[in-house]
């Protein structure tokens, strides 16, 4: 009965296999090598000082040894970048699957690069690695939402999209427990920590291949209706699906002979001019609003608030456990709620959050019990994070572009995010020296910024198809130009 129950709301168990098989290789490990950095910090920087040492007798400064870490930690987000355009040349020929089970290649040199570092005496070797990995996620992070929402039925097209946020704080969650000194954190051991990413890869290799490949692909960019039927059947775990393929079908007879659109097409295309400024802003306040940022802040409030040194490592998985749970909680929410509540919802909550948080460090050692409501603060934000902007971001190019579109929608979007954490990851120490307590005000600001953008110019997407969600985009944009011509001959007369 509970079966029947399932495959009746569209969740099939080869459905949720798919899922983990794909976002275990995929969300999983942008999240866990975001976390595994920040535990070897003082090991690495340790190993460059001695490197050093070898090679030309004399120790570097200690901003030296600080510049050559922020490259370490910067290759990541530029690897992102670079991975985030290659991710649409790839799921186009390779598929969406296909481009998944290749990404690995990336992150197994990676390994081998960063177990090979010590013994080479050479911290280049890190840099590497670290901007493989970057390569490795940045495809994930755009074909996978890109795989989840063309092979989800459309009534769980969210909660099965949302999904890549909640394996994304997973990885946070386990690379943080991973780099505890009692696990892999320790001197001896950072170099297997840098390296233990590559055993999701191995898992999605063998898993993932016994999966179907996105139905959408195959039929609307192959071509194959029998290998797209085959998909769906397996998917939906029934043989009666002929709503769905009526849709495929439509859509593939709306594309005609047009080919996958390439960056400069989707620019140049007035009717997605509105779709594609949404997607940018959202994708780049995802990054902008320092999300990413509290996990370095957490430490300095933890130790303000009185916590031992040694502990600290432990009580900072609380800030993962957080975004991990918010995200669990969102999944079940996202097909009730509908996305650009959750969106909104998110960003004006954190936008509050930003001024109790500013407030509270503003009138830290004046005014008793202060460190502790910075706590409350910095992981009310993270929840705040997690219950909207974390997952429903990466399901919108899924959901506002056409088979032709998506691919490099999904550039477009990853480019944003990738290029923005790499702007606040060096801005952010700056930002911190600069206006000290009220670092804070201008991540508010850009929360502000993205609730009142995306509450004006995002329709609700939840249930509905690509022609109803692109009917009411070009609604918006007839009102739009109407509005514009009216002004005009007002001017005129």
């Amino acid at each position: 009965m509970i079966e029947t129950n399932i495959k009746r709301e569209g969740l099939t168990r080869t459905l949720a296999l798919t899922v983990c098989s794909a976002a275990i290789g995929g969300t999983f490990q942008y999240g866990y090598n975001i976390s595994i950095i920040n535990a070897p910090t003082y090991h690495l920087q340790k190993f460059i000082n001695e490197t050093c040492m070898k090679r030309w007798g004399t120790a570097l400064e200690s901003s030296q040894v600080t510049l050559i870490w922020t490259i370490i930690v910067s290759a990541f987000s530029l690897g992102g970048l670079f991975g985030s355009l290659l991710a649409g040349p790839m799921a186009i020929r390779f598929g969406r699957k296909g481009a998944l089970l290749r990404n690995n290649c990336f992150l197994f040199l990676s390994a081998v690069f960063v177990l090979c570092s010590r013994w080479a005496g050479s911290f280049e070797m890190v840099i590497l690695a670290r901007l493989l990995v970057g390569v490795n996620s940045g495809v994930s992070m755009n074909v996978q939402p890109m795989y989840f929402g063309e092979s989800a039925p459309k009534h769980l097209r969210g909660a099965v999209a949302f999904s890549s946020a909640v394996f994304t704080a997973l990885g946070i969650l386990l690379g943080q427990v991973t780099g505890l000194t009692d696990v892999l954190g320790c001197e001896a051991l950072w170099p297997y920590l840098l390296a233990s990413n590559a055993l999701p890869g191995v898992l999605q290799l063998v898993t993932l291949p016994w999966f179907p490949e996105s139905p959408r692909y195959l039929l609307i960019d192959k071509g194959d209706s029998e290998a797209c039927s085959q998909a769906l059947k397996r998917l939906r775990e029934c043989s009666v699906f002929n709503a769905e393929m009526e849709e495929i079908l439509q859509e593939r007879v709306d594309a005609g002979e047009a080919r996958a659109k390439t960056l400069r097409e989707l620019f140049t295309d007035r009717s997605l001019r509105r779709q594609l400024c949404t997607v940018m802003a959202a994708s780049s306040a995802m990054m902008l609003c320092g999300n990413d940022s509290i996990y370095f802040y957490a430490s300095y409030i933890f130790q303000e608030a009185g916590i031992p040194t040694e502990k600290i490592q432990y009580v900072t998985i609380g800030t993962g456990a957080c975004e991990f749970t918010s995200a669990l909680v969102c999944n079940l929410l996202i097909e009730r709620v509908g996305r650009r509540l959750l969106l909104v919802g998110g960003y004006a909550l954190m936008s509050c959050w930003a001024v109790v948080f500013t407030v509270a460090l503003s009138l830290q050692g004046k005014v008793a019990g202060m460190p502790y409501l910075s706590m409350v603060c910095l992981f009310a934000y993270i929840l705040s994070f997690g219950m909207g902007p974390a997952g429903v971001t990466g399901v919108l190019p899924a959901e506002l572009f056409d088979q032709m579109a998506r691919p490099a929608a999904y550039m477009v979007a990853g480019s944003m995010m990738w290029l923005n954490l790499f702007l606040i990851g060096m801005a952010f120490p700056f930002i911190v020296s600069g206006l000290g307590h009220f670092c804070f005000i201008p991540f508010g600001g850009v929360c502000v910024a993205a609730c009142v953008f995306i509450g004006l110019t995002l329709p609700e997407t939840k249930g509905r198809t690509l022609a109803e969600i692109t009917e009411e985009f070009d609604k918006r944009n007839h009102k739009h130009t109407t509005t514009q011509l009216t002004l005009v001959c007002n001017k005129a007369f």
